[in-house]
C-alpha cells in the first residue's frame, strides 16, 4: 500500500482525559474513607465497611456503615489523612489541627449481612450489591493505559512531588489537569499522535506573580511530564486559565467521596458501570469486581490478544457467580470475542470471595489508590496490575 493510500485510509480524533490532585475536596474525601477502610482492615481484616465522607471549609463529616472488631479514632485518622495531604492551615483550604470532625456511623444493615456474608464460606460471599462494572486496557502505553489519562495523573503527580520537596514553595494542594490527545485511527488500532492541548490548574500562595506561576508550570511540570515528541509548536497550553487560584481544596468547593469515578478508572475510554471505589471493603462489588476486570482486560492485552480490550462483569445482591461477562476488543483482535470469553473463563473465577483472595484484597492498602488512579500503576500492593499468564 502507497503512502498515500494509506493516509487515506487514515483519520484522526481528538480525546480528553483529566485529573485532580491530592488535595482537590473530592479526592480529600476519597483519601479519608479509604484511610479509615484501611484502619479497620489492619485490626481486622474481616471489616465490612462503607464509609463516606463530606467536607467543607473547616468541617469533616464521615458517614455510613461499619462492622468491626477494631477500635478505631476515627477522628485521628481524619486529621492524620489531611495532614498527610498537605493541609495544615485553614488559609489552605482547610487545616488538620483544628477542622471540626463529625461521625455519623452505624453498623451494616442486618438484612444486608444475612444475604451477602454471613454463614457463607470465603469463596462463596455474595456480592455485597448488584451491578454491572467494566474494566479496559490498551496497548497504547507501558502501562496498558490510555495515554490521556496517564498524562494527565503525572502531571499532578509531579506537582505534589515539587510542592513536598519545596522546589515550588508557592504550591498548595489543590490541583487539576487535563490533557487532549490527537489520535490516528488506523484498522484495528487508535495511535496517539501528539497532544493537542494542556491544561493545568495549580492552588498557590497569593503573592506568587502570575507571571512565574505559569513559567514554573510549564517549564517544571508539563515539559518535565509530557515527552518532547509528543510536543511542538501547535500544542495549546491553558496554565492556570482562571488566573487567581489561592482559594482552594474544601474551602473552595464542598467534597464528597466518589464524585471523581472516571478521574478513578480510564479518564472516558472504555465505560463505567457507575459505582465509586473509596471507602468500600472488597465484598462491595463496584470495587473488587471493577479490579478484577481490570486485571482480566489487562491481561488480555499484555497476552498480545487485542490491541484493546473492554470486560463488563455483573452480579445481583448476594449471589456470588457473576450473571454476565461481556468482552469488546472493538475489532483489535485476532480472535473473536466468543473464543475471548471462552478464554477468560477458563483463567479468572470472578465470584467476589474468590477475587479478594486471588487479589489478596483483605490488606490495607487503600488509601494510597484513592488519587493519582487506581490503574496502570506499579505499586506492588495493586495485584490486579500483574497481568495473568493466559493457559490458552
Amino acid at each position: 500500500m502507497s503512502s498515500a493510500q494509506q493516509s487515506a485510509q487514515e483519520e484522526t480524533f481528538l480525546f480528553t482525559s483529566e485529573s485532580v490532585g491530592e488535595g482537590h475536596p473530592d479526592k480529600c474525601c476519597d483519601q479519608i474513607s479509604d484511610a479509615v477502610l484501611d484502619a479497620c482492615l489492619a485490626v481486622d481484616p474481616s471489616s465490612k465497611v462503607a464509609c463516606e465522607t463530606a467536607a467543607k471549609s473547616n468541617h469533616v463529616l464521615l458517614f455510613g456503615e461499619i462492622t468491626t472488631t477494631a477500635t478505631i479514632d476515627l477522628e485521628q485518622v481524619v486529621r492524620k489523612t489531611l495532614q498527610r495531604i498537605g493541609y495544615d492551615d485553614s488559609k489552605k483550604g482547610i487545616d488538620a489541627a483544628t477542622c471540626r470532625v463529625d461521625v455519623a456511623i452505624e453498623e451494616q444493615s442486618p438484612d444486608i449481612a444475612q444475604g451477602v456474608h454471613v454463614g457463607r464460606q470465603d469463596e462463596d460471599v455474595g456480592a455485597g450489591d448488584q451491578g454491572m462494572m467494566f474494566g479496559y486496557a490498551t496497548d497504547e502505553t507501558p502501562e496498558l493505559m490510555p495515554l490521556t489519562v496517564v498524562l494527565s495523573h503525572q502531571l499532578n503527580v509531579k506537582m505534589a512531588e515539587l510542592r513536598r520537596s519545596g522546589e515550588l514553595p508557592w504550591m498548595r494542594p489543590d490541583s487539576k489537569t487535563q490533557v487532549t490527545v490527537e489520535y490516528i485511527r488506523r484498522p484495528g488500532a487508535c495511535v496517539p499522535h501528539r497532544v493537542h492541548t494542556v491544561v493545568v490548574s495549580a492552588q498557590h500562595n497569593p503573592e506568587v506573580p502570575l507571571e512565574t506561576l505559569r513559567s514554573d508550570l510549564r517549564s517544571k511540570v508539563v515539559n518535565a511530564v509530557i515527552p518532547s515528541h509528543l510536543l511542538d509548536d501547535k500544542t495549546i497550553y491553558h496554565l492556570q486559565p482562571s488566573g487567581m487560584f489561592a482559594i482552594g481544596g474544601p474551602q473552595g468547593d464542598a467534597g464528597l467521596t466518589g464524585r471523581k469515578i472516571i478521574v478513578d478508572t480510564y479518564g472516558g475510554w472504555g465505560a463505567h458501570g457507575g459505582g465509586a471505589f473509596s471507602g468500600k471493603d472488597p465484598t462491595k462489588v463496584d470495587r473488587s469486581a471493577a479490579y478484577a476486570a481490570r486485571w482480566v482486560a489487562k491481561s488480555i492485552v499484555a497476552a498480545k490478544l487485542a490491541h484493546r480490550c473492554l470486560v463488563q462483569v455483573s452480579y445481583a445482591i448476594g449471589v456470588s457467580s457473576p450473571l454476565s461477562v461481556h468482552v469488546d476488543t472493538y475489532g483489535t483482535s485476532e480472535h473473536s470475542n466468543k473464543d475471548l470469553l471462552t478464554i477468560i473463563n477458563k483463567n479468572f473465577d470472578l465470584r467476589p470471595g474468590v477475587i479478594i483472595n486471588e487479589l489478596k484484597l483483605l490488606r490495607p492498602i487503600y488509601e494510597k489508590t484513592a488519587s493519582y488512579g487506581h490503574f496502570g500503576r506499579s505499586d506492588p500492593d495493586f495485584l490486579w496490575e500483574v497481568p495473568k499468564t493466559l493457559e490458552m
